[in-house]
């Protein structure tokens, strides 16, 4: 994709989206994170959720201008997320598109996911269809999200093929549902959020996105740890599918009966 600056679509009428940045100990990338959307999306409004981290994360985003919430703990992604859907829904933003303060997300790909939200509540950006090379897995790991895809894309009754991705919008919605209920726990924020998503009646999508190297680290693919990643995987899917939420978007309160 290319032409900076990109028009954001706007989904909701008369609300906006906002742009939610969860990020722990991101000091070495968040700025030029910030940066970045800012090139791409010159009018979008950026909330970084500095997730309790122990460097200068909050302040270097700050410094850059982002609005910035200060959790006191470290909640991970799924509790970090939530507090950026309460933020959006208590300050009148209707969608909500997460961007990792890791620099992997190419916010030139935000307006994809926000035209994508016409037709649907929760739109995925998938990293396998646009340029698969630049993902690579294999192993117990890819094993791992293939059938986490194949069961998620069976109870969305759509075609679904990274259904671990954290870049994605929500859409007006699910964005009131996410903002009581979003999971905390591992994969939580990726796989359970869609199931409850889906089982409260929502419309689930996906959009090609590129990813880019991480500016610092190396994330670990070694056997050992992709083995774990399958069996935590599978247990999240567990948990996901034996959990009863009878969640609707439509009723009053988003009331949940028998959790």
């Amino acid at each position: 994709m290319t032409g900076y600056p990109s028009p954001v679509p706007r989904p909701g009428s008369g609300g906006r989206p906002l742009i939610v940045v969860p990020a722990w100990n991101e000091e070495a990338s968040i700025a030029s994170t910030i940066q970045d959307i800012r090139a791409a999306l010159a009018d979008i409004d950026i909330l970084v959720v500095n997730d309790g981290s122990a460097d200068q994360t909050g302040s270097l985003a700050r410094a850059t201008g982002a609005t910035v919430l200060d959790l006191s703990y470290n909640l991970g992604v799924g509790g970090a997320m939530r507090a950026g859907f309460r933020y959006a829904l208590a300050h009148g933003y209707d969608s909500v598109v997460q961007i990792d303060g890791d620099g992997q997300h190419d916010p030139r790909d935000v307006p994809a996911l926000l035209t994508k939200l016409a037709e649907a509540d929760v739109v995925i950006g998938t990293r396998f269809d646009a340029n698969p090379e630049d993902y690579p897995v294999h192993g117990p790991r890819k094993w791992a999200m293939a059938l986490l895809a194949t069961v998620i894309s069976r109870l969305a009754h759509t075609r679904l093929t990274d259904t671990t991705s954290g870049f994605r919008a929500t859409g007006p919605r699910a964005l009131p549902l996410y903002a009581r209920y979003y999971p905390a726990e591992y994969l939580g924020d990726t796989v359970e959020s869609l199931v409850i998503a889906i089982r409260a009646g929502c419309r689930i999508a996906q959009v090609p996105v590129t990813i880019r190297l991480r500016r610092h680290g190396q994330p670990s693919h070694s056997p050992r740890k992709a083995t774990v990643y399958l069996f935590r995987a599978m247990l999240a899917l567990l948990l996901a599918l034996v959990r009863r939420w009878k969640v609707s978007v439509d009723a009053p309160g988003l009331a949940v009966v028998d959790r």
